[in-house]
């Protein structure tokens, strides 16, 4: 796809669906993404939530960065790059996966689709194309941004199979989590993944950018048989955070970002052991990894459910209501459907194991009053929202 883009004129460019994004929008509220336009909020931030938990949201994911890897090296570079092991991943399957330096520290988080034999693509949040191809040396792979050659759909919430199907995509009834299906959306080829970003029953789907439009219609030409909504960015973040994701550059220090010695985190730090596959033979940043294991972590990126209901935004965490300052909260909302305040917080620990007794202190404004209150926070493992329809093959229809 060739881009023809004065940038003065036009600092940020426009996705394929970003007209049909402009006519639904009530808000203007906009952002920035990997130098793409895109709404924070397209139209009312509640019903963008809701769509995804009981019924069905739709969001723009071109500007996500979206690297192709090919070539008979492809499976060795890959396995040498990220910390998980990869040797299941088959044809028509996707994996979440990081990479890290050679200090065990997360560079970025991202999804690894395996399109066919010696042909994958990784999604990031993060521009990664420099660090792919340093680490490319050796290894008989050919490394390409296809960022603005793929536009992209997420597809979610329960209703979700059904909109799609009703849409006319069919084959998605024996389509399992993380799996991959090259469909077609009328006469036009779409690749659909059950994936997601989300915590609920959802698809994302790929599709040549000058079809874009093609698709998005024939989602949206079902609306009135179903409820669809156009989703931002802002109820993106809400439901992220129930699903228990992370986002990095957000709720941790990326390492290529990190100026100060410290301030980047392992995956051990972030709550990511479970894609670290130490018995797996080398990859970057395993020696590390290796060292740091061995040791009693020194703090963790936690999940907490905050007392009260009082939005607690920026805050610091305490062990013990008068006790010394232990961490701070990265991110924190209001669950409309846990009725809750949820966060993440980045927790030092004490001899290997979080403290007991964690308490929030932040500060509120009432009617133009800045007031700082405490709250008791509840650590948990699991995630704050995990939705059972999520992974029922097939979806229940609708």
């Amino acid at each position: 796809m060739t881009i023809h883009h004065e940038h003065f004129r036009q600092p940020l460019q426009r996705t394929p669906f970003h007209d049909r994004l402009v006519a639904l929008s009530k808000t203007e509220e906009w952002a920035s993404w990997n130098s793409y336009k895109v709404p924070r909020v397209v139209d009312k931030l509640s019903s963008e939530y809701f769509a995804v938990r009981s019924g069905c949201a739709v969001m723009d994911l071109t500007p996500m960065e979206k690297y192709r890897i090919t070539g008979t090296g492809a499976r060795a570079y890959l396995d040498r790059l990220v910390t998980r092991d990869i040797s299941a991943l088959k044809p028509g399957r996707v994996t979440y996966v990081v990479w890290c330096n050679d200090d065990g520290k997360v560079i970025d988080d991202g999804t690894l689709f395996q399109l066919g034999e010696d042909d994958y693509r990784v999604c990031a949040q993060h521009h990664q194309l420099d660090w792919f191809l340093m680490s490319a040396a050796g290894f008989d792979v050919q490394i390409r941004t296809e960022t603005h050659d793929v536009a992209a759909l997420a597809v979610q919430g329960p209703t979700s199979y059904s909109v799609l199907t009703a849409a006319g995509i069919d084959g998605l009834d024996q389509l399992r989590p993380f799996g991959i299906a090259n469909l077609k959306c009328g006469d036009v080829a779409v690749t659909v993944s059950r994936t997601g970003y989300t915590g609920d029953l959802g698809y994302e789907v790929w599709v040549e950018p000058g079809d874009a439009l093609q698709v998005w219609d024939a989602i949206f030409a079902v609306q009135g048989h179903y409820d669809i909504v156009a989703m931002g960015l802002d109820a993106l973040e809400m439901v992220r955070i129930e699903a228990g994701f992370i986002m990095p550059g957000f709720d941790f220090n990326t390492a290529e970002s990190t100026v100060r010695d410290g301030y980047d985190r392992s995956p051990y730090e972030i709550g990511l052991d479970w894609v670290v596959s130490l018995d797996k033979g080398h990859f970057t940043g395993r020696k590390a990894l290796l060292a740091e294991k061995s040791r009693p972590i020194k703090r963790r990126l936690t999940k907490l459910v905050v007392e009260g209901n009082k939005p607690v935004g920026e805050a610091y965490i305490f062990a013990g209501k008068k006790g010394k300052q232990i961490g701070e909260i990265k991110c924190a909302i209001w669950s409309p459907v846990l009725k809750a305040n949820l966060a993440l917080a980045d927790i030092e620990y004490t001899n290997g194991h979080l403290p007991t007794d964690l308490w929030a202190r932040f500060d509120y404004q009432r009617e133009l009053k800045w007031r700082t209150a405490w709250a008791k926070c509840h650590a948990q493992s699991k995630p704050f929202y995990s939705a059972e329809h999520r992974s029922t093959t097939p979806p229940n229809r609708f």
